[in-house]
């Protein structure tokens, strides 16, 4: 697939700047730039590449300004990083999609197959379960009984979905992901715990993203729920009957406790912990590592978090920069201490 600056410019409502003729048919970094591949500037702080780049178009915001001349063609748009995205989609939507069932797949007689999928070799698609058009499973994806997937969904090697969950239209999962066991629900006796049954199921809506080895548990009784256009880092736990709002997007490592609802629009950075029986608000942004303990705040919504226990960016500053004077302070109560000790000692 080849492209010219001039095309490119009129896909991202942009402008060119330089031959406009000139051709494309890879990506690449500014900094590892060649001959026939197209980069982009978004963070001034690679400005310096983009005079020694090879890459023969670079997508630059429209109030960039070099301060010296630039041999690649550029294209000026509103927002480079979300043109390029636009391009990547594009790129990828044009590759020939896989179809086909190998025969070293197991498929339950009683499943329902749609049309054009793929089935890669050893994927197990169990009793009753229904995969949607255009699906994709490549090896060893497991798809339980009952389960549902919706269409032109994607799920990589080693994903799982447990049996009676639901999973929408256009989602992809990623490798090694589960969907679907069982939340952490135990009873304390004399003996020792015993296990409650998590009878209830996930379901995940449309256009949700889930990375490498997250974990969502089904609920003890209803459903966890994923709404629509969530995207779920790797590495992340979402417990048993939680809600996750439309549009929310969690960083690596982040957990939240059972039953927890979280609005929509909201943004976790990595290792952010909520815990259980909280309600999160629309747009509650939290920084890496914050922890959030209770809702008071937060389930107004239109709110930022930082730090454990999580507080407002302003008052986390104050904290820090009191513990940073805290050394010397403690230095200074020692001196107090000594001081007072010797004027109690000469009365």
């Amino acid at each position: 697939m080849v492209f010219t600056a001039q095309q490119i410019a009129a896909y991202t409502e942009g402008t060119v700047e330089g031959d406009e003729n000139v051709t494309v048919s890879t990506f690449a970094k500014i900094e590892e730039g060649t001959k026939g591949a197209l980069s982009f500037l978004a963070n001034l702080q690679y400005e310096h590449y983009i005079y020694d780049t090879e890459s023969s178009v670079v997508l630059v915001n429209k109030d960039f300004k070099p301060s010296r001349p630039v041999k690649a063609t550029l294209v000026r748009v509103d927002n480079a990083y979300e043109s390029v995205a636009k391009l990547l989609q594009l790129y990828q939507s044009m590759e020939q999609k896989r179809t086909g069932i190998d025969s070293l797949a197991y498929i339950a007689p009683t499943a329902k197959i749609g049309k054009d999928v793929y089935i890669a070799p050893f994927a197990v698609v169990g009793d009753n379960a229904v995969i949607g058009d255009g699906c994709q499973l490549h090896p060893h994806a497991t798809v339980g009984e009952n389960a549902k997937v919706g269409e032109n969904t994607i799920m990589y090697s080693n994903s799982v979905v447990y049996h009676d969950c639901i999973i929408g239209n256009n989602c992809i999962l990623h490798a090694g992901c589960v969907i679907g066991a069982d939340g952490f629900g135990f009873a304390p006796t004399p003996e020792g715990y015993e296990k409650i049954p998590q009878i209830g199921i996930v379901t995940i809506e449309d256009n949700v993203e889930i990375g490498a080895n997250t974990c969502i548990d089904r609920s003890t009784m209803g459903s966890t729920y994923v709404r629509k256009g969530v995207k779920l880092d790797n590495l992340v736990q979402i417990a048993h009957n939680v809600e996750v709002g439309a549009h929310t997007v969690m960083s690596a490592q982040s957990g939240i406790a059972g039953s927890t609802k979280v609005g929509q629009w909201c943004m976790f950075g990595g290792q952010v912990g909520i815990v259980g029986h909280l309600h999160i608000g629309d747009k509650v942004y939290c920084g890496g590592k914050t922890g959030i303990t209770g809702d008071k705040i937060a389930k107004k919504g239109n709110v930022s978090f930082m730090g454990y226990p999580g507080v407002e960016p302003r008052e986390f500053a104050k904290q820090s920069a009191a513990l940073k004077q805290l050394p010397d302070l403690l230095k200074e109560i020692q001196v107090l201490k000594r001081e007072i000790e010797e004027l109690k000692n000469n009365k």
